[in-house]
């Protein structure tokens, strides 16, 4: 057996040529073993580095989406981790392996479930019952894959890493509808047991393998090098804003950081604005504002705004009460196809090219989500001489106006 290759250079072209192998479709025990007689191991940063160098040579984002697993199955153990930085308590990274932990904990639990079922002759209802609330704290992952997708990646893009975080998304995504399709089928109460292993052979099985799958590739991959890429600063931003998320199956034990290191609170958005016109005033050519009177309007109306400028940058998101989609700051100068999920970036791209080119100027989309019936329209703005100047997003629940019946002309408060 090989020693190993030692030069950065070699190593990943090695890794490159055996990803490549499994695109051709060979099998993942055979490519294991070509890796274990040529890699004894290859740093983190290296598997980003190939990743993203296979979407850049063209290999499509969905291609590598369907390798993802199959070469994090092949290197998993073989991922050199001796650079990685040490972290405090409480530190965002911290917390992703904690929850990580207790997410590995219920899975197990779950197979044990599924193990007991198998071994039953008689009504699985109990273990059933005892399986759809394990799959229910399953769900919770949610909140941890959103503090990565609207905290970490933009972080990681803005570095030029742009690549590794579509393909995480996008197994973020098939695994949400992997837990959606699990917690429906254990709802059902008329299923037996043979039906039930029937089916958590095509949903729960790949459902729980799917997020231990991601907790080992964040604590291979993305977190020692997320580690590696962003600053103490950008590491107190996203330590700021992830209670806007919440947490997942786990309450962080500590602060971090420390107030006294990034003195004191979050500053107010007026703070951080700025006021232009006479007197401190917004002046347009229908009357003025000040700066407070200006944010009042924009988030009392009952309506989500993101505005995306000409450069398809996210420049400025209303804050109101009753908000549809999470929005925070750290979409912020963030290019708008990087903040929607990777299956529905094509028509983020489409509307764009189609409002760039004056073809079309609003689009409108209305979907179910939750109880409410949302409406989502998209709006080119242009300027006096028909210029493109960005697109406008307002999303609505429209439900309460669909209810309306008849006229009310009497005064009444309420919504």
């Amino acid at each position: 057996m090989s020693e190993g290759i030692d030069n950065s250079r070699e190593r990943k072209k090695r890794l490159k040529e055996l990803i490549l192998k499994l695109h051709a479709g060979q099998g993942e025990e055979s490519v294991r073993r070509e890796l274990l007689q040529s890699l004894a191991s290859i740093p983190y940063g290296e598997v980003v580095e190939v990743e993203q160098e296979l979407i850049g040579e063209g290999l499509p984002e969905a291609e590598v989406l369907k390798l993802c697993d199959a070469h994090s199955a092949v290197l998993h153990g073989r991922v050199d981790l001796s650079g990685e930085k040490p972290v405090p308590e409480g530190h965002p990274v911290d917390v992703f392996r904690r929850e990580n932990a207790e997410l590995r904990k219920v899975t197990a639990q779950a197979r044990q479930e599924l193990t007991a079922i198998e071994k039953s002759k008689g009504d699985p209802a109990e273990a059933m019952l005892r399986l759809r609330g394990l799959f229910n704290q399953l769900f919770d992952v949610d909140k941890h894959y959103q503090r990565k997708e609207y905290l970490l990646f933009p972080f990681l893009e803005k570095l030029g890493v742009t690549g590794p975080p579509k393909v995480m998304w996008g197994k973020h995504d098939e695994i949400r509808e992997l837990l959606k399709g699990s917690i429906e089928m254990l709802q059902a109460g008329d299923i037996g047991r043979d039906e039930l292993l029937a089916a958590a052979a095509i949903l729960i099985q790949p459902a729980l393998q799917g997020i231990d799958d991601m907790t080992t590739k964040e604590e291979e991959i993305l977190l020692p090098m997320a580690l590696d890429k962003l600053n103490e600063r950008d590491w107190v931003e996203v330590a700021r804003q992830s209670m806007q998320f919440g947490f997942s199956l786990v309450d962080p034990s500590a602060k971090w950081p420390p107030a006294e290191e990034v003195g004191g609170s979050e500053p107010a958005a007026s703070e951080a604005a700025e006021v232009t016109g006479a007197e401190g005033r917004i002046q347009l050519p229908s009357g003025s504002f000040s700066l407070d009177e200006l944010l009042a309007i924009l988030n009392t109306l009952p309506v989500d705004m993101t505005f995306v400028d000409r450069d398809d940058k996210v420049k400025y998101f209303s804050q109101g009460s009753e908000r549809i989609f999470q929005r925070n700051r750290a979409i912020l100068r963030r290019d708008v196809r990087h903040c929607h999920p990777p299956a529905s970036a094509h028509i983020v791209e489409k509307i764009i090219d189609d409002f760039k080119s004056g073809r079309e100027s609003r689009a409108a989309f209305w979907i179910q989500l939750g109880g409410k019936f949302v409406h989502i329209e998209y709006f080119a703005l242009r300027g006096e001489q028909g210029e493109y100047l960005g697109t406008l997003e307002v999303s609505h629940d429209v439900e309460r106006y669909r209810q309306l019946k008849g006229e009310r002309r009497i005064l009444a408060y309420g919504k």
